[in-house]
């Protein structure tokens, strides 16, 4: 059998690489290394290949894979038959999807009964011949000479001659390529609302009568559309030459071509009619199942991508820092609770005031924060953005303005996914005799501390930063999620000496187990002194250690290298350094000026490349930097608390929640995120939103469009925009300054119907 081209080749033109760099990345995923792993500290191996390449190879390297085995099994059951020619044996090789190679094995495919079958048995496979063959002749009176007992009229015999010239076509792989990339090219997605469903599905009313190109559908508007269709709103279906004469269209002729029925003689009438039945009973039918597959498949790929993308922003926001910090989870009726933990997330004190109705504490909830704040000297004060929000941030506020001194930042916190952590098995292991309710207040302000410490220990798809998250394909949507995190925490590196375990879990080559065993250690035998240690874990080998060792830090241990991103495997490098510089390793370390003055090729050795020496340069100007940005806030404006508070004009400032193909949400202070569409993110052009904001972004915003009603707001951040302008002039509202206030650090979740707005035909709205 002719061979298919290697996965190397075709992996390596698909990420920009060479075939030699494909397979040494290959051979180290097959030896069990992680991909931070190999994008740090195998640059030499791979010729440099980034994380993203490698998670599109590995990603890649599944399925081509998968491809083959099914190449092989196809082969294999052809052969078996004694059918497999030359040429469809180079068919097989050259198919480059499972589609093309399905297509190929349908004539050869082990099958149920079918019409065309019990059509053959009664002989009708010689009618169909005859009309084939003598195009001329009535195939009315070539029917007749089929009649008997089996066959009562030629009406049924023509139509068994019908459903083996259908099979024919629909086991024909050339056609179906034909006609799949006609459909992909001109086919337009429809939907219709379900009669009788218009009031009841009025949240899709955007849909009830929807046309489309299926070529350019956006995630987010198929997803949409899939999701009414599933809850009994739509209907949806792929038009394809809606508007061609019956039998006229190029599918329905591209089927005749293949029969070759281009005659007037009446064979070729009846071969065109029966051709065009078949297209549009049978193949239309099922390659439009095939391509509402693939639209979804598409479709939820992107919402996938940016969930992962915007996740990957949250993950790596920007970490107040180690300082006590007092988290409030806010709430009406059952309180607002408190906790206050030190500059390492420890919990000091808790409790539960009662600003608000029915009990209307504000005075003696004011005085326990203050009496909190002063006992424990705390300088930040973490409000969780949910429920009573904005009324505890303003019994905050008052507070603040009261006190002297120094006094606490107040700062507006996601507590997306807090009450998920707080139910948890790993929140009850971790404060067992705290109630559940006062475990959000600790998360919430551990995640102002350092949101990737304290995010990593909740399930990522129950923060809330995708869309339509839960209409997607779970199983890939977790593995991509979790391919994130592993890379955020990979990237920051871990305090081997006051991480959690969960932390711990997603840092190379280590895992839920192995993470427990260091903290189990930990425990035991107190803090570790040198990396080298991890070694006494148990069931930690030397595998797992070359993978975790350099994305884990140890602050002031016996050995200064411990505490930067140098793996251990490279210390021999520094050493050489060393005594190039002639300094003191404590003392060259952040001296820029000196190693500047290196030469890097110095270094290079048979195992250590010049990316490597670089990188260890790099990182011994600045030992164990943080990627992350710097920390920083945004000042809603006073008196602006809720959506009937906005008037358009308006300049307000804000945090990006969250960023989908059509636009970015905004956190103006008004518990109603802002759309911001893609077409006001910039003063340019702009086609993906990424490229302008992303989830934490603080930002401007004009306010555009307020529907109280449908709590909908409309924004932009065109710097002048003329929508803008037009609409103060009309309505006389002039924008009020923005004063300083609640500061916003995360973003905020999505509402509790986790669907998205989406601009179309210049109206707003939220699927």
């Amino acid at each position: 059998m002719a061979r298919p081209r290697p996965i190397d080749q075709i992996i390596a033109a698909e990420i920009g690489a060479s075939s030699g760099q494909v397979q040494a990345a290959v051979s180290l995923l097959d030896a069990g290394s992680t991909v931070p792993f190999i994008a740090r500290y195998r640059k030499e191996a791979t010729g440099g290949l980034d994380d993203t390449q490698l998670r599109t190879l590995a990603e890649r390297l599944v399925y081509l894979r998968d491809l083959e085995d099914r190449r092989g099994a196809i082969a294999s059951s052809i052969e078996g038959q004694g059918k497999l020619t030359e040429g469809l044996a180079q068919a097989i090789a050259g198919a480059t999807t499972k589609a093309e190679l399905e297509d190929l094995y349908l004539p050869y495919k082990p099958k149920r009964r079918s019409k065309a079958m019990m059509a053959r048995e009664l002989g009708l496979q010689g009618l169909y011949d005859g009309i084939v063959a003598q195009r001329s002749a009535n195939p009315q009176d070539l029917a007749l000479g089929f009649v008997n007992d089996a066959v009562p009229d030629a009406k049924t015999a023509l139509e068994g001659a019908r459903d083996i010239l259908a099979e024919g076509l629909s086991e024909n792989a050339e056609l179906l390529g034909r006609l799949r990339g006609h459909m992909k090219q001109v086919g337009q997605l429809s939907a219709k609302v379900v009669s009788g469903k218009e009031t009841e599905g009025a949240k899709f009313s955007d849909y009830f009568s929807h046309l489309e190109p299926w070529a350019t559908a956006p995630s987010h508007r198929v997803l949409a559309m899939l999701r009414g269709q599933n809850e009994g709103f739509l209907a949806l279906d792929l038009a394809i030459d809606a508007d061609a004469a019956k039998g006229e269209s190029p599918a329905e002729r591209a089927c005749a071509a293949v029969l070759g029925a281009g005659g007037q003689g009446l064979g070729d009438r009846w071969l065109r009619e029966a051709a065009a039945w078949a297209w549009r009973v049978k193949l239309r039918t099922s390659l439009t199942l095939d391509l509402m597959a693939e639209m979804r498949a598409r479709s939820e790929t992107e919402a996938i991508r940016i969930f992962a993308r915007n996740m990957k922003d949250l993950l790596l926001a920007a970490p107040a820092g180690g300082k006590a910090t007092m988290g409030l989870d806010p709430g009406i009726r059952t309180g607002v609770k408190v906790a206050v933990i030190d500059a390492t997330g420890k919990v000091l004190a808790t409790d539960t005031v009662y600003p608000f109705q029915p009990k209307n504490e504000m005075r003696a909830a004011q005085a326990s924060l203050a009496r909190l704040i002063a006992a424990h000297g705390v300088k930040l004060i973490a409000i969780g953005n949910g429920t009573a929000s904005r009324e505890t941030e303003k019994m905050v506020a008052d507070l603040l303005a009261v006190l002297s001194g120094d006094k606490p930042v107040k700062v507006i916190v996601s507590e997306a996914g807090a009450s998920v952590y707080s139910a948890s098995e790993l929140a009850a292991k971790e404060f067992p005799d705290l109630d559940v309710s006062l475990r959000g207040a600790v998360s919430i302000a551990r995640r102002l501390q350092d949101p990737l410490a304290e995010l990593v220990k909740i399930e990522p798809k129950a923060i809330g930063v995708g869309q339509y998250q839960h209409d997607v394909d779970q199983s890939r949507l977790g593995r991509s999620l979790a391919e994130v995190v592993e890379d955020a925490v990979n990237a920051v590196g871990v305090d081997l000496n006051t991480a959690s375990s969960p932390l711990l879990a997603q840092v190379s080559g280590l895992g839920a187990g192995l993470g427990a065993a260091i903290v189990a250690h930990r425990e035991a035998h107190g803090p570790f002194q040198t990396r080298q240690d991890l070694l006494k874990v148990a069931r930690l080998g030397p595998k797992a250690y070359e993978q975790a060792a350099g994305f884990l830090r140890i602050r002031n241990g016996d050995e200064p290298l411990d505490a930067s991103s140098v793996h251990p495997e490279a210390y021999v490098v520094v050493r050489k350094i060393v005594a190039a510089s002639g300094r003191d390793i404590r003392a060259l370390m952040g001296d820029a000026a000196t190693l500047a003055r290196l030469d890097p090729q110095r270094f290079v050795d048979a195992r250590f490349g010049l990316p490597t020496v670089k990188d260890i340069l790099a990182e011994l100007e600045k030992p164990g930097r943080d990627p992350r940005p710097e920390f920083k806030t945004a000042s809603f404006a006073d008196g602006v608390n809720e959506i009937k508070d906005l008037r358009v004009g308006m300049l307000l400032e804000g945090t990006v929640t969250n960023v989908a193909a059509f636009g970015a949400f905004v956190d103006i202070g008004v518990h109603q995120d802002g759309l911001v569409h893609v077409s006001q993110l910039a003063d340019k052009f702009v086609k993906d939103p990424h490229e302008v904001v992303k989830a934490g972004d603080v930002v401007q915003v004009r306010v555009v469009e307020v529907d109280v009603a449908r709590k909908r707001i409309a924004l932009t951040m065109k710097k002048d925009s003329a929508e803008a302008r037009e609409m103060v002039r009309e309505r006389g509202t002039p924008p009020p300054k923005a004063k300083p206030g609640p500061m916003t650090a995360a973003p905020q979740q999505a509402p509790a119907s986790g669907a998205f707005a989406e601009a179309l035909k210049g109206k707003f709205s939220r699927s």
